[in-house]
């Protein structure tokens, strides 16, 4: 996919537009928990989220090879739309971005104030996804895609920090998506050569990739229910999937009710907002948490962006 010098140089890329984000090790969730505990606070990015990164490594490759003004079409729930709305305004590109109906009102607010023009359709991201390719071929639109390389290889930039500037870590979780996130901190343990296991967390409501991890083959899912939306995923890319079935330690899933409890640990420990996604990480943990007693355990929050009617009722729940 990429190697250690082309992530460095990667690296600078993204930190011309924004700084490294910072990764902690919070003594109240060690004292919850039993392990020590290091947040990589991608919920710190220009985005409240890590895709920012991916946005920028993506859109400085294409800029090099599609004329400016070439209209662009994505699909998203939200984080990937601002990150590529963000990188194509940058560079001079227009940028659609397809959302399924019932999206957050405030990740659609944010992604117009990015530039971008955001059209409403299908049920879920996936049919969201589906609006996306017609447009692109029925309209001349260049489809940006959810996973890809150069994706990957930007969001990997935050593995590097985590690993060089956190101390030594037994195990990292992360929450998969479309897996972007899973594949750069993968990529980014091998290229360092350590043995650092990575566990991905998926919702019980939106579990393709773990069933797709028990079987040893892709399984697609009906729905993807979970207030997570940054992981209801349906369909798992294929080359994600590879990966992550050759470097994961294993894939688990959570339910909402844990994904809750963390966003509210996230907050009554680090004061630090957590949207589902970003919360699924330490749900995981917190599923674990047996497992890691003693342990150096790294994770990923992800991202913070959430509609404050949510966040209340999140808040109030416990």
């Amino acid at each position: 996919m990429f190697t250690l010098l082309e992530l460095r140089q990667t690296a600078d890329l993204i930190h011309r537009h924004m700084p490294a984000t910072p990764q902690y090790a919070w003594p109240l969730l060690a004292q919850r928990l039993g392990c020590t505990v290091w947040v990589k606070h991608e919920n710190h990015s220009p985005v409240g989220a890590f895709k920012l990164r991916g946005g920028l490594a993506y859109m400085a490759v294409l800029a090099s090879k599609v004329p400016v003004g070439q209209p662009l079409v994505t699909a998203t729930r939200g984080n990937h739309g601002q990150s590529i709305a963000v990188a194509s305004q940058m560079t001079g590109f227009p940028l659609t971005i397809v959302v399924p109906e019932g999206n957050s009102s405030e990740k659609n607010a944010a992604m117009r104030a990015q530039g971008a023009t955001v059209v409403i359709k299908g049920r879920d991201v996936d049919e969201a996804s589906q609006e996306a390719t017609r447009l692109a071929e029925e309209e001349g639109y260049l489809r940006v895609p959810s996973f890809h390389p150069d994706l990957v290889r930007g969001v990997a930039t935050y593995a590097l920090e985590l690993f060089e500037q956190a101390a030594p870590l037994d195990t990292v979780y992360v929450p998969i998506g479309m897996g972007s996130g899973i594949c750069g901190l993968i990529r980014t343990r091998d290229l360092l050569g350590l043995d650092t296991e990575i566990v991905g967390v998926v919702a019980e409501g939106a579990d393709a990739y773990a069933q797709s991890m028990e079987c040893g083959e892709i399984r697609t899912t009906e729905t993807a229910d979970t207030i997570a939306d940054g992981i209801a995923c349906r369909k798992p890319d294929p080359v994600a999937f590879d990966i992550i079935r050759r470097g994961a330690a294993r894939v688990i899933r959570v339910s909402d009710d844990e994904i809750a409890e963390a966003m509210r640990l996230y907050h009554e420990a680090t004061h630090n907002l957590a949207e589902g996604a970003g919360a699924a990480a330490l749900a995981g943990l917190l599923h674990e948490r047996e497992r890691q007693q003693g342990r150096c355990v790294g994770v990923i929050l992800s991202g913070g962006n959430l509609d404050r009617e949510e966040y209340a009722r999140v808040l109030m729940q416990g």
